[in-house]
């Protein structure tokens, strides 16, 4: 008789840093179509109250009677609240209710792993993805806990500018604490450069100071400073749709394959 294969979960990444203003979200999406082109099934999964992500698909966050909010605070079935979107991805949408998440799950026992037993739940229902990104909100609060604790890495968007690395510290020390209590096995996969400006001696510099300072690699290619990016949420698209052939789009593309290429080996 021959022995089943295992079977394979999703690569679960967490999109992480508590500065706000460095393309986090935009990356997220970004990332997330880039993949959906390459032939991966996506789930991307907003846990920033501000609900940005979920504004920037095409999805009024008013209008949602269930968000992720349900799913981490109430149980409710996450596949039930997954909407497909334009992009090709699917997205668990979040609400301005998750800002009252914190708060809910404080004293909850096992707090830490509430995103780890949704994605578990997600797998039992049969709903298979290659990739989970999880857009992590501007703190270090129980939700990017949540988040880092459910995730095989996690990827920092960073702009390329000289205080936009001060809290990246901070961070390197949640991610510390995390796999010391609740997940060994969490990778940094490294800095995503955004907002750059390759005209600049300065940002380069700058990049090379935060790979020396933190000892961590930089995902390459830098995302280049572009009007493209603040054009494509007004669209709810992605800038893989609004802006195809546009410097901001390629770069993006070519992270995407980059991390790919990262899970695979």
């Amino acid at each position: 008789m021959n022995a089943q294969p295992a079977v394979v979960g999703p690569t679960v990444l967490a999109v992480a840093n508590q500065k706000g203003g460095v393309a986090k979200t935009t990356s997220v999406a970004s990332i997330g179509a880039a993949l959906a082109e390459l032939g991966q099934s996506v789930l991307l999964v907003d846990l920033d109250p501000q609900a940005c992500l979920t504004f920037s698909l095409g999805i009024d966050p008013e209008d949602l009677e269930l968000s992720v909010h349900q799913v981490l605070t109430k149980g409710s079935d996450p596949a039930e609240v997954i909407i497909e979107t334009e992009d090709g991805v699917d997205l668990l949408p979040a609400t301005i209710e998750l800002a009252r998440a914190e708060a809910d799950l404080l004293t909850r026992t096992g707090r830490e792993h509430v995103m780890r037993g949704v994605l578990e739940d997600l797998a039992a229902s049969g709903r298979a993805y290659d990739w989970v990104l999880l857009d992590c909100p501007p703190s270090l609060g129980v939700l990017t806990v949540a988040a880092l604790t459910a995730a095989d890495g996690v990827l920092v968007p960073l702009q390329c500018e000289t205080l936009s690395h001060r809290g990246v510290g901070q961070l390197l020390d949640t991610v510390h604490d995390v796999r010391r209590f609740t997940n060994r096995g969490l990778a940094v996969w490294g800095v995503l450069p955004t907002l750059y400006d390759g005209r600049t001696n300065h940002a380069r510099a700058v990049l090379e100071t935060i790979a020396e300072t933190y000892d961590l690699e930089v995902v390459e290619p830098p995302i280049p400073k572009t009007i493209k990016f603040a054009e494509a949420p007004a669209a709810g698209r992605s800038i893989l749709a609004t802006s195809r052939t546009s410097k901001g789009a390629k770069a993006y593309r070519e992270v995407a394959s980059n991390l790919l290429a990262r899970a695979t080996r």
